[in-house]
């Protein structure tokens, strides 16, 4: 019983299966058949569509085509157009072408007429030449018998004419030259010049530049060389001078520009003298102390200076550079001795014209401040003393009197009697000495090397050798030939003498007219 219901049930769910199968078939090949009329319909629409796009593009390409066309015919007539003016051109330049070559065969012939035509006038000219040279040659020799001179003395004597004319016209031209230069050229040029002469003059140099120590005996220069010359070695090293030991009995001398270290040096070779101790520690030794002993006598001059004038906030630097011109000295002047004096006396001049009298007094302190550092640095001692002071911060009429101390104008009331004091303290009778031997040698050479001019009538050295004073006779020489003169003069003293500073030269020319009342 139980197997038959199970049959039935199997049958019953296989009929329920086949059922649903059929249904479902049924159903699915109705779908089927609406999605293929669905595919169908879409597929002719997009035949047609196709075919419309097919069309337009086909007819855009027909359009693009015919266009292109168009365009490649115009660029084709536009292409044909240019060559044929290109080719109108050339035609063109051609036929110039051919012209030139005309125009150039028908000059080269023009030129080759002229050529053979110069040729020939070259020819008629110096047959011509030749001609006129005799007839030159026969008036030369006509002329030289007319005039009595050949032809050699004619140029001489013409060439001497121009010489003098131009001579004149030299002159002329120097004296227009020499007026434009006083107002331009530089006015410290020739003072440049005079103190490098002063500075190395070899008499003057000789006499001031060294000093010299006294030994106790001759056996002492031994001691002061040393065994191989050590301690003369030692001593030159640590002063930066020069011992010069010669055949002078019971002497040495010590030589150097710097007048600080020959007095550094002639006190430690003194000292080494007396305490008998020379070798080259003990020689280091002295000479060290020593320094510190002038330094500090420097110093102390300087402030001392400073006191006597009544000067005050004076830059250290500056009181040692016054100090130092203790050892300096020119033409035989004490240069600190100097300075001092014409403090005072542009203080004097100042308060008697009513102006400021401690401002001058600086001044005049300071004006040879230079010549401290001159034998270090290069250049006149009056622009050496404007540049310290200028670096120490000193006042701009201080610098100014200090810098034209020596010109011809100053250019401030101070400058004057800075120039006018110096010259008082200089001048003075016994300020300043020469060796009389060169003294008398410079004054005789510069009366003898006047007087060798033609048409010097006398000569005259004055102001102890400074100035030249030539007077001339006025029938032989005139105004513009004394400019002439007074150069040649200077010239010639300038290469035959040896003297410092500079010599003035002054060529005077009088004409008088003498008559008398009866």
């Amino acid at each position: 019983m139980d197997l038959v219901f199970i049959v039935i049930l199997v049958i019953i769910a296989l009929i329920s299966a086949i059922g649903g199968f059929l249904v479902r078939k049924f159903f699915s090949e109705k779908s089927l058949h609406a999605k293929n009329e669905e595919i169908e319909k879409s597929l002719r629409d997009a035949r047609k569509e196709a075919e419309n796009i097919k069309r337009e593009a086909s007819i855009q390409a027909r359009d693009q085509a015919y266009n292109n066309q168009q365009q490649f015919e115009r660029e084709i007539r536009a292409k044909k157009n240019e060559l044929d003016k290109l080719e109108s051109r050339l035609a063109q330049k051609e036929e110039n072408i051919g012209n030139k070559i005309d125009l150039l065969d028908k000059k080269e012939m023009d030129i080759l007429k002229r050529e053979r035509e110069l040729s020939g006038k070259e020819k008629e000219i110096m047959d011509k030449e030749e001609v006129y040279k005799g007839l030159l040659e026969e008036e030369k020799r006509r002329l030289e018998e007319i005039s009595g001179i050949s032809s050699e003395d004619a140029k001489k004597e013409l060439i001497r004419f121009m010489e003098e004319e131009a001579k004149l016209e030299a002159v002329k031209i120097i004296k227009s030259i020499e007026e434009e230069a006083r107002e331009t050229a530089d006015k410290k040029a020739k003072e440049i010049i005079s103190y490098a002469i002063q500075r190395y003059a070899g008499d003057y140099v000789t006499e001031r530049t060294v000093s010299v120590v006294n030994l106790p005996n001759d056996e002492m220069k031994g001691r002061i060389i040393g065994r191989e010359g050590r301690n003369i070695r030692a001593i030159e090293a640590a002063t930066g001078i020069d011992l010069i030991i010669d055949d002078t009995p019971e002497a040495v001398i010590i030589s150097s520009m710097n007048p600080v270290r020959r007095e550094v040096a002639k006190v430690s070779l003194e000292r080494l003298i007396v305490d008998g101790r020379i070798h080259p520690a003990r020689i280091e030794e002295i000479v060290e102390k020593v320094e510190k002993e002038i330094n500090n006598d420097i110093k102390e001059a300087g402030e001392q200076a400073a006191f006597d004038v009544g000067i005050h906030n004076l830059h250290p630097e500056l009181v040692k550079l016054i100090g130092k011109l203790k050892f300096r000295t020119s033409y035989g002047q004490n240069c600190y001795v100097h300075s001092l004096e014409v403090a005072f006396l542009s203080g004097i001049m100042a308060a008697e014209i009513g102006i400021n009298e401690k401002q001058a007094k600086r001044a005049g302190l300071l004006h040879d401040i230079g010549k401290a550092m001159d034998h270090e640095v290069e250049g006149a001692h009056a622009a050496i003393g404007v540049d310290v002071l200028r670096k120490h911060g000193e006042s701009g009429k201080i610098i100014s009197a200090v810098a034209t101390h020596h010109d011809d104008k100053p250019d401030s009331v101070l400058g004057v009697i800075v120039q006018a004091a110096d010259a008082l303290s200089a001048a003075r009778p016994g300020a300043r000495r020469e060796m009389w031997e060169t003294y008398v040698k410079r004054i005789e050479g510069l009366e003898k090397i006047a007087s060798s001019f033609k048409g010097v009538s006398k000569a005259y050295a004055i102001q102890a050798g400074r100035e030249l004073r030539v007077i001339v006779e006025g029938r032989k020489i005139n105004d513009n030939e004394i400019v002439v003169l007074s150069k040649d003069i200077a010239k010639k003293v300038e290469q035959e003498l040896t003297y410092p500073g500079q010599i003035k030269v002054t060529v005077v020319r009088e004409t008088r007219a003498v008559d008398y009342a009866k």
